[in-house]
């Protein structure tokens, strides 16, 4: 069974492409004349609301010209001039999450051994393909950040960790021995991007011959070790690129948690893109098999995902709040202070996802499934937004064009490059011993 990319769909990929890089241009046009006159720009946000900027601390004397005020503006200017990085890190970060999610689901499904799910595993390496793009937008990031031309992870500041600097911070000069050294980040992220990435045509391959040659026990236990292979792969990578893309935009903070919490948050958003992906593939024809058995085991990922990432978040905030410990909870003092709305992305990570999709008949209608899937998918843009702009952009938040267009031309150029991909793919993974069980799978309950 083949798809044809509908020229409907591809035209509107593309076009969101076109409206997502015009906005953008747009929104960095504008922030140049802000940059320009930084200075004066600031002053009259501080102005206007000084605890954005110094919380409630801010007094008169301060504010005047003196040294702690003028080196205060000058991080301030910094994170003025990240933005335009932080709108594209964003989506470019979540994209990537979402796709390397993704095939580790696919490898999960194969190792395992799941029999319900071959049904939807093109749908799988269709989205999977993204990998290698969207390691590409971020290479952009992390070199712009390795050759300073952005101040996204300021621990690159060789003053920090000078002892003869004024700048010099012994906690970053610790960290840099070890860790939080430019050079040993950008090999770590180096690899990251080329392993997984590399890993995508490797499997794919290897579904492919199975197909060609069904039943080939050499080709099925072939697919099996690749499969392990890339989960081991994944389990390191997405604990260390976690503390590297994310947790290190915050050097002085740090949570045992963190590595789980971003890696659930890429699978349920990975999840809910294969229910949106089969749904759609479903009414078109293209993928008749896939029924609401299928559906309601898929829901039941989008589901239980949603309330372990609830679990995460609750944990990482309730042990670090209530411990008040300062290196720990300054990190949620400053989403709390600037980020005003940052508590409600509970009520679309956890209380829509909990009251709507708790119910086993709701987990089989395709029209609900389909706008919940949307939901959570913006729901958890949202949580990335929430971890990566206060780093990057302090106060400097405002969720404009730039921020629009990064996030509608990435999503255009993932629909494009995803369903382009799955037009190219046999959706009927016949060569698969554990195909039959998927066709006549039904939910016992």
């Amino acid at each position: 069974m083949q798809y044809t990319f509908s020229p409907k769909l591809k035209m509107t990929s593309l076009i969101m492409v076109v409206i997502g890089v015009v906005l953008y241009g747009i929104g960095f046009f504008l922030h140049q004349s802000d940059v320009a006159n930084s200075t004066e720009y600031i002053n009259g946000l501080i102005q206007a609301d000084p605890t954005q900027f110094y919380g409630d601390y801010v007094s008169e004397s301060f504010k005047s010209l003196n040294t702690d005020h003028e080196e205060h503006m000058h991080h301030l200017v910094n994170l003025l001039k990240n933005r335009p990085w932080a709108a594209f890190y964003v989506p470019a970060y979540f994209a990537f999450g979402i796709a390397a999610a993704a095939l580790f689901y696919l490898s999960i499904q194969f190792v395992a051994n799941a029999g319900w799910s071959m049904v939807v595993t093109r749908v799988m390496e269709g989205i999977a393909t993204f990998l290698p793009v969207a390691s590409v937008l971020l290479m952009v990031i992390v070199l712009g950040s390795y050759f300073h031309m952005n101040h996204l992870f300021h621990w690159m500041d060789a003053d920090l960790i000078d002892p003869t600097s004024e700048k010099y911070d012994i906690f970053m000069a610790n960290k840099a021995q070890l860790w939080l050294s430019p050079n040993f980040w950008l090999v770590r992220c180096v690899i990251y991007l080329v392993v997984l990435s590399a890993m995508v045509p490797v499997i794919k391959n290897a579904t492919r011959k199975l197909d060609e040659n069904p039943g080939d026990k050499g080709l099925f236990s072939s697919l099996y070790t690749k499969s392990v292979l890339y989960i081991v792969f994944f389990a390191i990578c997405s604990a260390a690129f976690a503390w590297d893309f994310i947790m290190s935009l915050d050097p002085h903070w740090f949570s045992s948690l963190f590595m789980w919490y971003g890696m659930v948050s890429y699978l349920v958003s990975a999840v809910s893109i294969m229910a949106i992906i089969s749904i759609y593939l479903k009414r078109k024809g293209s993928l008749p098999l896939f029924n609401d058995n299928h559906l309601h085991d898929l829901t039941k990922y989008m589901f239980g995902f949603s309330l372990l990432w609830s679990y995460l978040w609750f944990c990482q905030f309730m042990l670090q709040w209530y411990a008040n410990i300062p290196e720990e909870v300054q990190y949620f003092q400053q989403r709390m202070a600037q980020y005003p709305y940052y508590f409600w992305m509970l009520v679309v990570n956890l209380a829509a996802p909990f009251l709507i999709l708790i119910s086993s008949s709701m987990k089989r209608r395709f029209n609900i499934v389909f706008v919940m899937g949307f939901v959570i998918i913006l729901g958890h843009y949202w949580d990335f937004y929430n971890q990566i702009m206060p780093a990057a952009v302090g106060p400097f938040h405002n969720f404009g064009l730039m921020e629009i267009g990064a996030f509608v031309g990435i999503s255009g150029l993932f629909t494009f490059v995803v369903m382009n991909a799955i037009s190219k793919l046999n959706l009927e993974a016949k060569g698969h011993p554990y195909f039959h069980e998927s066709k006549i799978y039904e939910y016992p309950f």
